[in-house]
């Protein structure tokens, strides 16, 4: 494990100008962020700075979207009390992350509680009326891609990892791919609000009852596929945890196919990223991650007391 980092000396002096009465009893820098580099103070403030250009407009999005979406979710979402272009601060939610490990320890029972209430969560979230997403100016998420861009990636794919896999997995991503290059897999849905983002570093439990106790990150948050943050959890966590989290959100049936398809191309997107970008961090993002889906098409048994 690398040594920890120490955050860099001129983002904890805007800090103490935000705060000039917090004392900075400790300050760790969250090693994982892509957009922003994040800063937590005291276990009490989560203080976040964009890197770029894009890290800024994503800021505003976000603090837009967060506005709106505490309205309508039961569940705790960050709440920027401190916003500049560059930086926002907002409380500490307590919790710790929902990993796939810790999930797989549980009971039948504390399962399906978990399932219950991010159900609750994504039912909820998708069903903000379009009459208000409209009147924020809510735009599309940046997780979302268009049938055009599906078959734009099967092109990149072909082109530029087949000679990098066995044939085997060229055969996997041509079955993958093949209902939505002959259309057999219709991908049309009807907008909602998504999250587009929810990783296991995401959502926040209790540690002792494993309740859900925040959900964090919508800075890729925007109008897209519901689908879109069920691939998510098929990816997170395994279309068995779907299963049962569909219980909940009985919408998960209608969009199950295209969650399957969308989970299935994670991968491929992100080795190509690393690819092309040189980093080659990417090309690991997706160890630990779950191999439980479905085939496009298949239906799901009827559970008989317990889930399976």
């Amino acid at each position: 494990m690398a040594p920890p980092v120490d955050p860099p000396a001129h983002l904890l002096e805007r800090i103490r100008a935000t705060f000039p009465a917090l004392r900075l009893s400790s300050v760790r820098l969250d090693p994982d962020g892509l957009v922003n580099t994040v800063v937590i103070v005291n276990d009490e403030w989560v203080c976040r700075f964009a890197k770029d250009e894009h890290g800024m407009q994503a800021l505003a999005h976000e603090a837009q979207v967060l506005a709106m979406v505490r309205r309508h979710v039961d569940v705790a979402v960050p709440a920027f009390e401190h916003q500049e272009p560059d930086f926002v601060a907002y409380r500490f939610i307590q919790g710790r992350p929902l990993y796939r490990h810790d999930l797989q320890e549980l009971n039948d029972r504390e399962q399906d509680h978990l399932a219950e209430q991010l159900g609750t969560f994504l039912r909820q979230l998708h069903a903000i009326p379009q009459a208000e997403l409209e009147q924020h100016a809510i735009g599309r998420s940046d997780a979302q891609r268009t049938p055009e861009d599906w078959q734009r990636l099967y092109a990149d794919v072909e082109r530029e990892l087949f000679p990098l896999l066995w044939r085997d997995q060229r055969d996997w991503v041509a079955h993958h791919f093949a209902p939505v290059r002959t259309g057999r897999l219709d991908l049309g849905y009807r907008p909602v609000l998504i999250h587009g983002d929810l990783a296991q570093y995401h959502i926040l439990v209790q540690a002792e009852t494993m309740n859900l106790t925040g959900i964090l990150d919508f800075g890729t948050a925007g109008l897209g596929d519901p689908a879109g943050d069920f691939a998510v959890v098929i990816s997170m966590y395994g279309e068995r945890f779907l299963q049962r989290l569909g219980r909940t959100d009985p919408t998960v049936i209608e969009a199950l196919d295209r969650a399957r398809f969308l989970a299935g191309t994670v991968e491929l997107q992100w080795v190509l990223a690393g690819l092309r970008s040189g980093d080659r961090s990417w090309f690991v993002a997706h160890i630990g991650r779950a191999r439980d889906a479905g085939p496009i098409g298949s239906a799901w048994r009827a559970p008989s007391g317990a889930a399976e």
